[in-house]
């Protein structure tokens, strides 16, 4: 599902709602989770999962094309990692082997 997707199922769920209501609260709910990570915070919602930033450190990688050595900065990253429910709902239709 792609951002236009997401306005729209959201158009469709709250009729009583204008679309550039709802796209002013997307945006401004990416942002927020943005910002937070930014700001080097945390953003947990119950149910869903939780947004997190990790440290990569730097390194020596390789030019794909030429195979030369480029130095690779240290840098953060962003991290998800879902909730119990997240997951429960996702592995509904699976039957484990034994």
């Amino acid at each position: 599902m792609i951002r236009s997707e997401l306005v729209q199922k959201l158009c469709d769920d709250f009729p009583d709602l204008t679309q550039r209501d709802i796209e002013l609260m997307v945006t401004g709910l990416f942002n927020e989770i943005t910002a937070q990570l930014a700001r080097g915070g945390r953003v947990e919602l119950r149910g869903f999962g939780a947004f997190s930033t990790r440290q990569r450190d730097a390194r020596t990688g390789r030019n794909p094309r030429t195979g030369e050595q480029v130095a690779v900065d240290a840098k953060k990253v962003p991290y998800f990692k879902p909730g119990k429910e997240m997951r429960e709902r996702l592995n509904l239709g699976e039957v484990t082997a034994e």
